[in-house]
């Protein structure tokens, strides 16, 4: 039996930016888990006292401090290459969790065999439920699931636990997704390589969201736009991400001659261009991702969206 005092299962990887008021409280809450584990912070070169906080906490976590901000994408595919627990949950640094969500969650996977990654159930500072779980729209969206289910296509980034050697199988974290549909785009590919998604309702976390980056605003559409279509581009069935392509570039072309459009971020025509640009410029490599997975792949993507999208 494994002696997981003195060679714990999971090494949980906290991402921070600017995260001196909420990350000690995270810190606090790993610290109080009833299952042992190793806590390895990435902070994504923060300037506000951050530093301090981390090297000063009795947790006395494992740090990595990064050059530049690389986004919640590019620190957990840094934190990947260092992580040599066979589990690696991901924790957002505004997320804290209930004493026993890690047990929960390793618990859930060891009774799966079949699973890589189990979602945890997350919980806004009010008590509403912000997800339970991720599940795929008919048009690829990614969007949190708020009730109980015992299905789930994927699971929320925010805080989740994911079999190290599956996620380094399907090639890690894409990292230049930055922020946003990482977590998707990564249960996108377990699915493919024949592996599921489990939930883990009792798995509690209460999360703040949106602390580091701003929901509604300019760069929180850009990138979830953007990363959605990159997704599709690289995962989904070559005539679902074609079609949603098109339909973003045609709404984006009559935009300016619509009276009384919308006036969210993402119906700002100067920003939706910027959106197509920057994924006119990473398409040579999404391409070359796309075939590389479909290499990869145990299962058809056209299975996958049948199963799944729509749900």
């Amino acid at each position: 039996m494994r002696d997981v005092t003195a060679n714990p299962a999971t090494t949980v990887v906290v991402v921070t930016w600017r995260g001196a008021g909420h990350v000690t409280a995270c810190l606090d809450a790993l610290a109080a888990q009833t299952r042992p584990h190793r806590t390895l912070v990435v902070d994504n070169a923060s300037d506000d006292g951050t530093a301090a906080l981390l090297a000063a906490h009795p947790s006395r976590p494992q740090v990595i401090r990064l050059p530049r901000n690389t986004g919640y994408a590019g620190a957990l595919s840094v934190a990947l290459g260092k992580v040599e627990t066979p589990l690696m949950a991901w924790l957002n640094d505004d997320a804290e969790p209930e004493p026993h969500w890690l047990a929960t969650l390793e618990d859930t996977l060891e009774k799966a065999p079949l699973a890589a990654a189990a979602t945890s159930l997350l919980v806004s500072l009010d008590g509403r439920t912000q997800s339970t779980g991720v599940r795929l729209t008919a048009d690829g969206h990614g969007a949190d699931l708020t009730e109980p289910t015992g299905e789930v296509f994927g699971f929320c980034g925010g805080a989740a636990l994911l079999r190290t050697d599956a996620l380094s199988a399907v090639h890690g974290v894409p990292a230049s997704f930055f922020c946003y549909y990482e977590d998707t785009d990564t249960a996108w590919r377990l699915r493919l390589a024949g592996w599921d998604v489990v939930a883990a309702p009792d798995a509690r976390v209460k999360h703040a969201h949106g602390v580091s980056s701003k929901p509604g605003s300019p760069e929180f559409h850009r990138w979830n736009e953007r990363n959605r279509l990159l997704m599709l581009l690289r995962c989904a069935p070559r005539d679902v991400a074609v079609k949603q392509l098109v339909k973003f570039a045609a709404l984006t072309a009559v935009l300016p001659l619509r009276p009384g459009r919308p006036s969210a971020a993402n119906f700002r025509f100067g920003l939706r261009c910027r959106v197509l640009a920057e994924v006119a410029a990473r398409l040579p490599a999404t391409l070359t991702a796309r075939r590389a997975i479909g290499r990869r792949a145990a299962l058809g993507r056209g299975a996958v969206w049948e199963a799944w999208a729509g749900l």
